[in-house]
């Protein structure tokens, strides 16, 4: 099984599916990551782009992520980007990566470039209809990113509705925690979303809605089985 997260920025994978992607590398699955806004230019306490690569690699090589494909996009400016251009470099991702199963952003969060991406790549993971030479896609899953997906107030559609949990347990939380601490000014003081508190209540109360020791939670946006599959 091949595994694809499509984020917006460098961080938003770890923030959405840290302790997944940590569990999922630790039981040999392929775990790549596609970053849209790789530079992140206009970011609050931006380190320099040496830095940010820096953090990058290190952060995704804590968590077992084999490959990082890194857009150019401008950050906090997707919506002036064509959304075909998206789509087409996400499905490139997804060709490249052979990917079984796709984890993107939540078209709700507040975030616009979570919703660009969002929809970018609802877009892409249908490229299997459109080329009888790529392999059908498993599911696709929405993340909840702290700081961005709980402050939504756009009450216009459905919000993030978890369906899908993950027990990763305590230490797999830390070390979701300890990752996203090596991306240079991304972590804030509790109560922000970002603390290390904040992150390990919410994995704890999404323990507790599930019933396990410690979750991260997804919303299955698609999903098909063939009913040869074990379900």
């Amino acid at each position: 099984m091949s595994y694809l997260v499509v984020v917006a920025h460098p961080d938003d994978e770890i923030l959405g599916a840290g302790a997944t992607i940590y569990k999922l590398a630790q039981e040999n699955k392929e775990v790549n990551v596609c970053i849209l806004c790789g530079d992140v230019e206009v970011r609050q306490y931006r380190p320099e782009t040496e830095e940010l690569n820096y953090d990058i690699n290190s952060a995704t090589n804590m968590v077992g992520i084999k490959r990082v494909i890194k857009g150019v996009f401008p950050n906090i400016a997707l919506n002036t980007v064509k959304h075909l251009d998206l789509v087409q470099f996400i499905e490139n991702a997804i060709i490249e990566t052979k990917a079984d199963v796709v984890f993107t952003h939540h078209p709700k969060d507040l975030n616009n470039d979570h919703y660009h991406t969002s929809i970018a790549c609802q877009a892409a993971t249908r490229i299997y209809q459109r080329r009888t030479d790529i392999k059908p896609l498993k599911e696709l899953l929405f993340m909840e990113v702290p700081s961005a997906t709980e402050w939504s107030t756009d009450s216009s559609g459905r919000q993030f509705t978890p369906n899908v949990f993950v027990e990763v347990g305590e230490e797999r939380v830390k070390k979701k925690i300890e990752a996203l601490s090596l991306y240079r000014g991304v972590m804030r003081p509790y109560p922000h979303p970002r603390s290390k508190e904040g992150i390990t209540g919410l994995a704890a109360y999404r323990g507790s809605q599930s019933g396990t020791m410690y979750a991260e939670a997804f919303e299955s946006a698609f999903r098909r089985i063939d009913i040869s599959d074990n379900i």
